[in-house]
């Protein structure tokens, strides 16, 4: 099985595909944001590609917690391998955060050089205090033992979507579909 990162992330120097037995990966972001959706989206493509996997949605602590609170950060998790899989995984290989809240929530459970995709416009001071940070973890050397690769994801959905009629909002909404 041959696992690859997400296209938008192409324009950076990669390394060559690595052939890897079994991943972990998990979504998270805020309650509404669409985890389950990207998750399921994701889990459908890989067992059509003919892997096995094992799936754990991990829905919010509160289900109307205020946007990028701890509380309302919501997660997909997936184990899919080449190779006959018995649980959703432990350690993470792969983590996608939609915000400061949900890195802060689910870093501690990825693997040391594992790949954190991040949505790097969710960054900003307001989301940074609600999710505890004084300096923002992008800017500081904290996220030194990762792979990171922060995507502008709202700015590449809107830019795929500009051709559409959508409203500005709808549009916004689309962003869990891109990963």
């Amino acid at each position: 099985m041959a696992v690859t990162l997400p296209n938008t992330a192409t324009a950076l120097k990669l390394k060559p595909r690595e052939q890897r037995e079994s991943v972990v990966i998990r979504f998270a972001g805020d309650s509404g944001d669409g985890m389950q959706v990207a998750g399921m989206q994701f889990t459908n493509e890989s067992a059509l590609a003919g892997n096995d996997l094992s799936t754990l949605p991990d829905f919010p602590a509160e289900i109307r917690a205020p946007a990028g609170t701890l509380a309302g950060v919501s997660g997909f998790q997936l184990n899919f391998s080449s190779r006959e899989v018995f649980t959703p995984g432990d350690d993470l290989d792969v983590l996608v955060a939609m915000n400061p809240a949900a890195l802060r929530m689910n870093l501690a459970d990825l693997r040391p050089n594992g790949i954190l995709i991040v949505d790097r416009e969710q960054f900003g001071d307001a989301n940074l205090k609600k999710a505890g940070y004084i300096v923002n973890p992008l800017e500081d050397d904290s996220l030194a033992g990762f792979q990171v690769f922060p995507v502008e994801v709202t700015k590449l959905t809107a830019a795929t979507l500009r051709d559409t009629d959508l409203p500005a909002r709808t549009v916004t909404r689309c962003k869990n579909f891109s990963h």
